[in-house]
């Protein structure tokens, strides 16, 4: 497939008429080809503005969702990942699920060689929650590296400023 084709198939990127999703949907999430699937590099989106709801009061949640990936041959288009984020705004789910449901969704688009999503969510009721997953190939360095990264991700946390 070449470059051309590829951007063809993305309906977000310089729509002017751009709909917002206000319920979860994974079909919003589009790629574009890593024109350098030689390299190993780690791609970093920080997420300051992302919303769910709880699933059991209703109440609204919020986080910083960091999500780090090392591309294989696709990466995620930028505004579709923006979009997708969005439509979490009414879900309704537990902070460990929209996190681990973040991640599956990625992975099932991209098939990066490791990725890793982490949640900062700000504190209700005096306690705050920041789930960790990552993935890693099996089968290949990537997965021993998403257990090395896993059994070590908070030995030197980042600066929190979100709370």
């Amino acid at each position: 497939m070449s470059q051309r084709d590829d951007l063809d198939k993305l309906n977000q990127l310089g729509n002017k008429n751009t709909k917002y999703s206000y319920d979860y949907d994974p079909s919003l999430l589009e790629k574009i080809e890593n024109k350098h699937q030689d390299n190993d590099y780690f791609i970093k989106f920080n997420c300051p503005e992302f919303t769910s709801l709880c699933p059991k009061t209703g109440q609204p949640d919020f986080a910083t969702i960091y999500i780090s990936y090392i591309p294989d041959k696709y990466m995620v288009e930028s505004k579709s990942l923006k979009l997708y984020l969005f439509s979490y705004r009414n879900h309704g789910d537990f902070h460990e699920d929209c996190v681990n449901q973040i991640m599956i969704d990625l992975i099932r688009l991209l098939r990066p060689r490791y990725i890793e999503v982490w949640g900062k969510f700000l504190p209700r009721g005096g306690l705050s929650i920041d789930p960790f997953c990552n993935y890693g190939i099996p089968g290949t360095e990537w997965k021993d590296f998403a257990r090395y990264r896993l059994l070590h991700h908070d030995l030197n946390p980042e600066r929190i400023d979100n709370r």
